[in-house]
Order: C-alpha cells, then sequence, then structure tokens
C-alpha cells in the first residue's frame, strides 16, 4: 500500500509548488498613475474704495467795503491736499484766514484725496464808492452795503434749539428796526448748526432756525417779500473748532444782504 501512494503524494507536491510559483509576491500590473486634482485658483481681494472728499468754504462778512476784511474759513475731510485760489493757495485741512480784497472775489477751494476731489466756493462782495462831499456839521450816508455791515446783526441758538433766546430777539428787533430805514435791502437769512448731530437732522435744525429769524422779523413790520431762508445745517461752519466755544458761534441764523 505505501509504495502505490507515494508517487501520488510526490505529484500532489508539485502540483501545489507550481500554484504557489504562479501567485507569488511579483508585482501587481497596475494602470498610469491618476494626476491629483486641480487645486482652485485662490480669491483676487479687491481694495476698498478709499472715501471721497469733502470741503465746505464760508466767508463773515460777506459784504463789506474797501479796506474792510472778512474771514475766509474752511473745513475737509478725506484730502491730503488742499488749495485756494484767489492768492491763498495751499492750507492745512481746516482754518480760517483774514483777507481784504480790493474787489468783489470769488475764492475756489479744492480738496484733493485717495477717493477723488470736492470743490466749493465762497464770495466776498466789495463795495466801492465816491467819497461825498463833506458838508460841515453833516456826516457821509452810508450806502446799503455798508449800512448792513455795520447794523444788521445774527441770531445765535442754544444747543437743539430753534427758539429765539432773550439776546436773539433784542437782536432781531434791532435789525427790523433798521431794515425799515432801508426799505430797497433785500436779504437772505442762513440757518446753521453745529457739527454735532446727523447732517440731515441738522439741515432741518438750520432750516427752522432760519424761519424763525424771518417769522420774528416779519412780525416786527418787515415784508416777508424782502427776506430768503435757508437751513445750512453743519456745512459752513464759522468757527472750525470742536469745543463749545465753536460750537456757540456755529449755532446761529447769519442774515446776508442780497
Amino acid at each position: 500500500m505505501r509504495k502505490t501512494l507515494y508517487p501520488f503524494a510526490v505529484i500532489a507536491l508539485v502540483l501545489i509548488s507550481l500554484v504557489f510559483a504562479g501567485t507569488g509576491c511579483g508585482k501587481k500590473n497596475v494602470g498610469p498613475a491618476t494626476p491629483p486634482a486641480a487645486r482652485p485658483p485662490a480669491p483676487v481681494e479687491t481694495p476698498p474704495t478709499p472715501p471721497a472728499p469733502t470741503i465746505t468754504l464760508s466767508v463773515s462778512p460777506a459784504a463789506i467795503m474797501q479796506g474792510q476784511s472778512s474771514t475766509l474759513s474752511w473745513r475737509t475731510t478725506n484730502a491730503i491736499e488742499v488749495t485756494i485760489d484767489g492768492g491763498v493757495g495751499t492750507v492745512e485741512a481746516a482754518g480760517s484766514r483774514a483777507l481784504t480784497p480790493s474787489t468783489s472775489t470769488t475764492y475756489r477751494a479744492r480738496a484733493t484725496g485717495p477717493g477723488g476731489v470736492a470743490d466749493a466756493e465762497a464770495r466776498i462782495t466789495v463795495s466801492a464808492e465816491e467819497a461825498a462831499p463833506v458838508v460841515p456839521g453833516t456826516a457821509r450816508r452810508l450806502n446799503d452795503a455798508e449800512f448792513f455791515a455795520a447794523n444788521i446783526k445774527d441770531a445765535f441758538f442754544d444747543y437743539d434749539s430753534y427758539s429765539l433766546r432773550d439776546d436773539a430777539r433784542q437782536a432781531m428787533m434791532e435789525s427790523a428796526r433798521l431794515l425799515k430805514e432801508r426799505p430797497n435791502i433785500r436779504l437772505t437769512i442762513e440757518g446753521h448748526c453745529d457739527e454735532r448731530g446727523s447732517e440731515a437732522y441738522n439741515l432741518a435744525l438750520g432750516d427752522k432756525r432760519a424761519n424763525a429769524a424771518k417769522d420774528f422779523l416779519v412780525s416786527q413790520g418787515i415784508e416777508p417779500a424782502r427776506i430768503d431762508t435757508i437751513g445750512y445745517g453743519e456745512e459752513k461752519p464759522f468757527a472750525t473748532g470742536h469745543d463749545e466755544d465753536s460750537w456757540k458761534q456755529n449755532r446761529r441764523a447769519h442774515l446776508v444782504m442780497r
């Protein structure tokens, strides 16, 4: 029996060896490597748009006689260069300057910044009158511009108010009395505010202040047709400081001869 089985055992071992030889540790036949997925481009960041510059320009008083002075005031935001023509030149971002023009002059200011350019202008009217012969014991009669500049006063207001104070009423009563002497004078009342509060709120408050002054003058006998009003809010400050003294000067009804 043992002799008969031996050849079969040898054959089985050979077959097993062949099977293991065919399934050994050879390298697998693999296809080409898959390339990595393309990375999306990084988003391009758009730089923020720089804010546009602003500028306000005002004169006080707006009407003078030859040889008199007027104060030019300005204020800007978001500007790196500020220039004013009319012989003023390059100036700081905010300030004021006394000017004595010999003739009527319109001053134009320009504020330049990364966000663009802003312009503003203000005019000083200069009046010249030939001297009238002086009669002993009499004085030369002032023309209307001289009369207005010398006598007509502004009305000032408390913070966040358009009610006329006692001192403002006194000023308006005196202005009304004097305006009756010169019926040809026409005027504009400008309503101004300090810098506190929103732009829209201050524009409305300035309009109320101008109309409060007009209503009082009308109540004193000045014809409504002689008076125009406009509200500027905080746009044309008389003082450029950021303190109570400056704010007091900017809370006013400003009377300007037309």
